[in-house]
């Protein structure tokens, strides 16, 4: 599998590090709602089809990317720097 990097270009996947899903959202730090917690913790959803997932390019330059992947054909595509808004990508046109 290849993710293309917007500062190094394409990379095979080895450079790089999962670092899980892009759709999770964690509670307050306050938040003393078990139940929100232990969703947080330990609820798992496993999608078929497109993915929001978040990959660091570790063996590169270090970049934390967003990136949709279809967990059917492992294709990834819309690799968007963390801090840039979730549509950038959209409105880019980006694939890889």
């Amino acid at each position: 599998m290849l993710i293309t990097c917007p500062h190094c270009g394409p990379r095979d996947v080895s450079e790089f590090t999962y670092q899980g899903d892009g759709n999770r959202r964690r509670p307050e730090a306050a938040s003393q709602d078990l139940d929100a917690w232990n969703d947080y913790v330990y609820g798992r959803l496993n999608p078929a089809g497109d993915h929001n997932e978040i990959w660091q390019h570790s063996g590169g330059c270090r970049i934390h990317l967003r990136v949709v992947r279809n967990t059917l054909t492992h294709e990834m595509s819309s690799p968007v720097p963390v801090r840039e808004p979730a549509g950038a990508a959209a409105r880019k046109g980006a694939r890889s």
